[in-house]
């Protein structure tokens, strides 16, 4: 396994819609362990495919306590959303940053597992908000784009000027 580089807002490939996957590989299962390994470095619950610049729709998480409950979703859809909620959102492509997002309460979700086999899954609370939050960024939006414009534009004045004193000290 290795650790993937995060793409970070606002880098443009970030807003490309991922492709559905045709059959699930060894090279979906692999990609998959790598994400997984990313995130836990990342101290992150969730990470999609777009955010490692790949354009593929495939979601990893894992919201267990211990790190070892780890969620695979390949081409996830939200068919069934419920109720509402506003969580505090952070996301490993904004580094710092946190809002207050307003999603559904609960969704159903449909996706294939590594097995290629479809499933199905009722969500609410923290994972049907990571789950939301994960097939955003395959469809090209990023928790920020729930702020308003001038939020917005701050979270992306601060992150350039951030990523540019990085790029000095590097």
């Amino acid at each position: 396994m290795s650790r993937l580089s995060i793409l970070e807002f606002p880098d443009p490939r970030l807003r490309r819609v991922a492709k559905p996957v045709d059959e699930v590989t060894e090279s979906e299962r692999k990609l998959a362990a790598d994400m997984l390994e990313t995130m836990y470095a990342a101290n992150g619950i969730g990470l999609a495919a777009t955010q490692i610049n790949q354009g593929i729709r495939l979601v990893v998480m894992d919201l267990s306590e211990n790190r070892d409950e780890p969620r695979i979703f390949i081409n996830p859809e939200i068919v069934e959303r419920s109720g509402s909620q506003t969580c505090e959102e952070g996301c490993l492509s904004v580094p710092g940053v946190y809002a207050e997002v307003k999603r559904a309460e609960a969704v159903k979700v449909r996706a294939l597992g590594l097995d290629g086999e479809s499933f199905e899954l009722d969500a609410e609370g923290l994972l049907a908000v990571c789950i939301q939050h994960e097939i955003d960024h395959l469809d090209g939006k990023v928790f920020v784009d729930y702020l308003s414009p001038l939020k917005r534009r701050m979270v992306e004045k601060r992150l350039v000027k951030q990523q540019r004193q990085d790029k000095v000290h590097a």
